[in-house]
């Protein structure tokens, strides 16, 4: 990525955790460096509900108000995702990774939409083909599949005869470590429930997670895991692979927590 000056408009993904908030950190301070207009950034929050972590979409906006950036948070209109699970009638899997691409990617590829008609609304915009910068915070470190990522490629799915979209991971080779010393430098506000011990953010209850840190996160949301194992037990199917989430709340009773 050479410049923010090649792109019209800058958006940048937030999921409201650690990375997310880094790349943002690190965004912000080259468009300062460089003097690009921070009028032409933005922050994009896929509200995810009940299933993410309660107060992350504020901190979302408290984090682009931070650091002078317009928010946008959109969510699913057929329900959150919980409701989608309940409707779907099973949890999605690493091969049918439905919630990231239904409630995620899917909603934030109407903000494109939205952003692109607005800037071809002005007047001698109107044929003119919209240059976007896509920010996200993966980082390598994360996993296998996130470490084979280019780090800076032209996004096909989101461009189209109006725009040109290209992706751009600006933390990509960087350590956790690196990126708490980053958040702690910045004085931005971050969630709490790292300090509770949890590694990510966003869905409380992640089918992603290890037993520990569900364990940890049903301790400090028992309304809300009651909630997944209601599901899990009307729609008959397993929250992890042989893996129910019902075993959480039994060890949770079992230890007098729940």
């Amino acid at each position: 990525m050479k410049s923010l000056h090649n792109y019209d408009l800058v958006v940048i993904s937030s999921s409201g955790g650690k990375d997310s908030q880094t790349a943002l950190d690190v965004t912000v301070k080259l468009a300062i460096d460089e003097g690009y207009c921070l009028d032409n950034m933005y922050v994009v929050h896929a509200d995810l509900g009940r299933a993410e972590w309660q107060g992350t979409k504020e901190l979302a906006k408290a984090q682009a108000d931070y650091y002078g950036l317009k928010f946008i948070a959109i969510s699913r209109p057929q329900g959150d995702l919980l409701d989608h699970i309940e409707k779907k009638g099973m949890f999605p899997d690493s091969a049918r990774r439905w919630c990231t691409s239904d409630h995620k990617r899917g909603q934030i590829s109407k903000v494109y939409t939205q952003l692109t008609d607005e800037f071809r609304s002005a007047p001698g915009k109107e044929s003119h083909q919209v240059q976007i910068l896509e920010v996200l915070g993966f980082r390598g470190e994360e996993s296998p599949a996130r470490a084979k990522r280019v780090p800076f490629i032209t996004n096909t799915r989101l461009s189209n005869t109006k725009r040109t979209v290209h992706t751009w991971l600006p933390i990509h080779t960087m350590l956790e470590d690196e990126v708490w010393a980053t958040i702690k430098s910045s004085g931005a506000p971050y969630h709490e429930a790292y300090d509770l011990g949890m590694k990510r953010l966003s869905c409380v209850f992640c089918v992603f997670a290890t037993r520990d840190q569900l364990i940890l996160a049903g301790k400090h949301n028992p309304e809300l895991l009651n909630e997944y194992v209601r599901v899990e037990n009307k729609i008959g199917h397993k929250f992890q692979q042989n893996k129910p989430i019902a075993d959480i709340k039994a060890h949770l009773l079992s230890e007098g927590v729940a």
